[in-house]
């Protein structure tokens, strides 16, 4: 259910590239330094918008630099770091982790089994930092286990599930943005659950998985429907993203949720319409 909040590089100006491109670097660089080189094979676009959002909303001291890595070894690449790349690298790894428990659990997944075990320790140190959080995914998780152990097809208490998770993790200071980035959170886990379950039905129906729409797959309005519920999930984020007093990448997250969100949806609907 991740890896839609990405931006388009062609929608954002060379400077917003380029700093949305050092962000995603530093928080590279902190899960290396928090958690172990390792790590880095889980890290995530989206938690660069997670990084962006809350660095945006309370401006925190920035360091920037640059510095080649495994990936980059031939030129140095710029990087950029606040308290919010700490915290985002936390939650990438504990996101990681428990999908890794919950892959091995719901598919005997070996690759699974032992990249949660490898994200063990990691885990450990950002539960003991995080416990609400943690908590806040591993009920998550629990909760769409068991609607898929059940079979139970009810779409809204599968979304509001991962809703939950991620209004968890955007809340994360008891403060006066507390229940906007809440709700926020909350519309946008929705929005990630649909897209995700959108995406995954062909392969779902075939493989005999769960999926709450499995009685929309061969509809000739099948991706109509998902548009509609996926407008309406998006433009509730959207009425609490504008809530937020942001200035400084503001526009790259607004591009971010406005487009990149839309970008893998947009490829696999044209692709079959041709």
């Amino acid at each position: 259910m991740f890896g839609y909040l990405t931006a388009e590089p062609g929608l954002l100006s060379e400077e917003e590239f380029a700093r949305y491109r050092a962000c995603y670097c530093g928080l590279c660089r902190s899960m290396r330094e928090r958690h172990g080189s390792p790590a880095r094979m889980v890290l995530s676009y989206d938690m660069t918008f997670l990084a962006l959002l809350l660095a945006s909303l309370y401006e925190p001291e920035e360091s920037a630099g640059e510095a080649r890595c495994p990936r980059h070894p031939l030129h140095a690449q710029q990087w950029l770091h606040s308290e919010w790349s700490d915290y985002a690298a936390d939650m990438n790894l504990a996101l990681a982790h428990l999908k890794c428990l919950d892959d091995w659990e719901d598919d005997g997944s070996l690759a699974a089994c032992a990249g949660g075990a490898l994200l063990q320790a990691g885990y450990a140190r950002v539960a003991a930092r995080y416990p609400g959080q943690c908590a806040a995914i591993q009920r998550a998780l629990d909760g769409l286990h068991a609607l898929e152990r059940a079979r139970i097809e009810d779409a809204d208490a599968a979304a509001a599930s991962f809703g939950q998770l991620m209004g968890a993790i955007l809340a994360v200071r008891d403060d006066r943005w507390h229940d906007t980035l809440d709700r926020l959170g909350q519309a946008l886990g929705r929005f990630l659950y649909v897209m995700d379950a959108c995406l995954d039905l062909p392969s779902d129906a075939a493989r005999g998985r769960y999926n709450p729409f499995r009685r929309w797959y061969g509809l000739p309005d099948c991706a109509a429907r998902f548009e509609d519920v996926l407008k309406m999930q998006l433009g509730e984020a959207l009425y609490w993203f504008d809530r937020l007093p942001l200035v400084q990448d503001a526009g790259i997250l607004k591009s971010i949720l406005c487009a990149g969100v839309w970008a893998q949806y947009n490829r696999r609907y044209r692709r079959e319409a041709l």
